[in-house]
């Protein structure tokens, strides 16, 4: 192991070893916020899963515009961003072989799901500076939120303090002509409380053919009827624009990591999109013992993509509900917590492609030539789920969960008639997904947990199809079980706050995309995975003086990922470690503060290398990247604040590789394009003002 990777642990054993000695608790003014929040009962979910929040402190480590940095500061998650528009999130390794996008997970949006009906997620679509937190379940413990193999992540939205009314506006400039601004408007007053962020962003990219440009409002209002029934609804809509660079071959990425992919140059690729959310809660109290929460809620999104091989036009009109009931019966002196519910999302995806022309267009870009497919289709999933929360003393606990899914695809060929029509369906059946974990509390502050989990990740309906376009009824799900066992530590009086897990998954019927053209995929039931890790984070609390704070912290991730069984056609690759995944992660760093007003952020990530071959041929090369940012922040009245930062990005300037693609084959003579070059080194600076009225 490199020095980089293990001078934060020497670093935080330093700082523990000479801070034995308390400080009183009022010698110093508490911050905002923790750095990282670790739960093992989910503010969404009664229980005892083991869940990691990060809330605003974790967010200001980085530009307003960096919501990946943030996010990948949680062990054992990693997002591979090829742009502000291209991203890949994967947990434990499950979704690294997905080549774009992100599945096998469930995203929601204040209890909304905002994962379609074939199991994509796009995060890019909402604005880092709206959230409250990011909450992250690792693996399929989940059984509230689909029990996929990889995990969910619950997205919060910012909410009115009681009693306030106030504006805060952050304008951010940087490199790159970077521009964004965050305008927010707060009110909670008696029954009413109200949120509404307008934010604007537009950039033009390290890279060619790189710009960027995003507007979009966010409505949350809430009205308390009575004392026991409260309403809100929920409404987002952004649009975007951003234009595609791709990926790159090895000599560009080490060359030229700034030139866009020749084809797309041409092309002037782009995709621009229009998505909208709509959601009605109900919060309601039947008795002092039961609960209910409802939900209904719409999506659509119109995108329109054109590309070298094609121009993709589609929209998808999505629509559901969600519903959860919570309460408590005592049972021979002993209070069991109980919560069941279900979720339904439906959704109809209409698509239509078209030959681009932009070779015959004068170097114009893309031109929509004539139509050669045009496909809709319908999508059903269904959830219901409940779970059991018995204690079995004063220190042990137990919860019992299970989640039951029913997928459903049906696929219709528009534009072919007769017997070139491919419409088909894909009814899959009903799969059973338990869970039990179990928590002791050795005290207060500490506790033991273990979880044994089983979960499943849906084929798209794309990975479903032959060659021919025909359904293919012999693609199973995924599905996998997972163990694992964690402590959470609050030590040396409440001031170093530690958190280990160590887990297995075992995945049968991988689901492997085999390339058949140049945009061109189709699925098949490939083998068989082995997900194990260790997932270690660490944070300190020193008190230097009264007004002077530093608080080192770690994250870090061992990937130990391989094919068991994995036979794709005349080439076996079992025993080789899983493509895409790092063995090894780590992301450190420390915030220091002076008098509540002056603060230094400073953090660092190292990436392993990473296999981009199933024959692990080839491997990308590791990296490490340090960011940092200062700034100050006062009340300049009684009503006005200020918070004034200025940050740099990548400071050494390192070449790297911030998302990569696998196993990719170069058409035409051209090389293989694994690469999404990182930023190189950029600087930003921000300016937040906020009046309270």
């Amino acid at each position: 192991m490199k020095f980089s990777l293990i001078f934060p642990f020497i670093l935080l054993f330093i700082l523990v070893s000479h801070a034995q000695e308390p400080v009183p608790k009022d010698s110093i003014t508490e911050l905002d916020e923790i750095i990282l929040l670790d739960s093992l009962q989910s503010s969404t979910d009664n229980g005892i899963i083991a869940t990691k929040i990060i809330g605003t402190k974790i967010f200001q480590n980085y530009s307003p515009v960096d919501m990946v940095s943030a996010i990948n500061q949680v062990s054992g998650v990693y997002i591979l961003s090829g742009a502000l528009n291209t991203n890949r999130i994967t947990i434990r390794g499950v979704g690294a072989r997905t080549l774009f996008g992100t599945d096998k997970l469930r995203l929601y949006y204040n209890d909304v799901p905002i994962t379609n009906g074939s199991g994509f997620s796009t995060i890019e679509s909402f604005d880092l500076e709206n959230l409250s937190s990011v909450e992250v379940i690792k693996g399929p413990k989940a059984t509230n939120f689909g029990a996929n193999l990889g995990g969910a992540i619950l997205l919060n939205s910012k909410q009115p303090n009681d009693g306030a009314t106030y504006f805060r506006n952050n304008f951010t400039m940087g490199s790159y002509s970077l521009l964004k601004n965050n305008l927010q408007f707060s009110l909670k007053e008696n029954k009413i409380s109200l949120n509404v962020h307008y934010g604007y962003l537009e950039t033009d990219g390290y890279r060619e053919n790189n710009k960027f440009k995003r507007e979009g409002v966010l409505v949350d209002v809430n009205y308390q009827i009575n004392s026991k029934t409260n309403i809100g609804l929920l409404f987002n809509h952004v649009d975007y624009n951003a234009q595609i660079p791709s990926s790159l071959g090895e000599t560009d990425f080490k060359e030229n990591p700034t030139k866009a992919a020749f084809t797309w140059k041409s092309a002037k690729g782009y995709e621009d999109n229009k998505y909208s959310l709509a959601g009605l809660t109900i919060n309601r109290t039947i008795t002092d013992k039961l609960k209910n929460t409802s939900s209904i809620f719409y999506s659509y999104l119109d995108h329109y993509e054109p590309r070298p091989f094609g121009i993709l036009d589609e929209y998808t009109h999505g629509y559901g509900f969600r519903t959860k009931f919570a309460g408590e019966w005592i049972a021979n002196k002993t209070k069991i917590d109980y919560n069941f519910g279900a979720e339904l999302y439906k959704d109809e995806y209409n698509w239509s492609e078209f030959e681009n022309l932009y070779q015959e267009n004068n170097g114009q870009g893309s031109l929509q030539g004539e139509q050669f497919a045009k496909n809709k289709e319908f999508r059903r999933q269904f959830n219901a789920f409940g779970n059991l929360l018995i204690p079995l003393g004063n220190a042990f606990s137990t919860q019992i969960g299970l989640n039951v899914n029913k997928t459903y695809y049906d696929f219709r060929d528009v534009f072919n008639q007769g017997a070139d029509n491919k419409s088909a369906e894909r009814d899959f059946d009903a799969i059973i997904l338990p869970s039990l974990n179990l928590n002791y509390s050795f005290s207060e502050l500490n506790s033991l947990y273990a979880n044994i989990s089983r979960g499943f990740s849906n084929p798209t309906l794309e990975e479903t199809l032959t060659p021919d376009g025909v359904i293919n009824p012999d693609i199973a799900q995924e599905t996998g079980t997972n163990y694992e066992i964690g402590t959470r530590l609050l030590l040396l009086n409440r001031k170093l706050n530690m958190n280990i897990a160590i887990y297995r998954m075992d995945i049968k019927n991988l689901l492997v995309a085999q390339r058949v053209g140049e945009d061109q995929y189709v699925g098949k039931n490939a083998g068989k995975t082995q997900h194990q890790g260790l997932e270690l984070e660490a944070e300190y609390n020193l008190d230097i003086t009264s007004k002077l704070r530093l608080t080192p912290f770690i994250s870090y991730t061992l990937n130990d990922h391989s094919f068991m069984t994995f036979v794709d056609e005349d080439n076996n690759y079992s025993g080789n470690p899983l493509t895409g995944v790092p063995k090894h992660r780590l992301n450190s760093g420390i915030q220091a503060q002076l008098n509540n007003t002056f603060y230094w952020y400073s953090t660092h990530q190292y990436v392993g290398e990473i296999p981009l071959t199933d024959a692990n041929s080839l491997y990308s090369s590791p990296f490490n990247v340090i960011n940092s940012k200062v700034g100050y922040k006062n009340q300049l009245g009684k009503n006005l604040s200020m918070d004034i930062a200025f940050g740099i990005n990548n400071i050494f300037d390192v070449n790297y590789a911030q998302s990569v693609l696998i196993n990719t084959t170069g058409f035409g003579g051209a090389e293989p394009r694994y690469y999404y070059p990182g930023n190189d080194r950029n600087f930003y600076g921000s300016l937040r003002l906020g009046y309270t009225l």
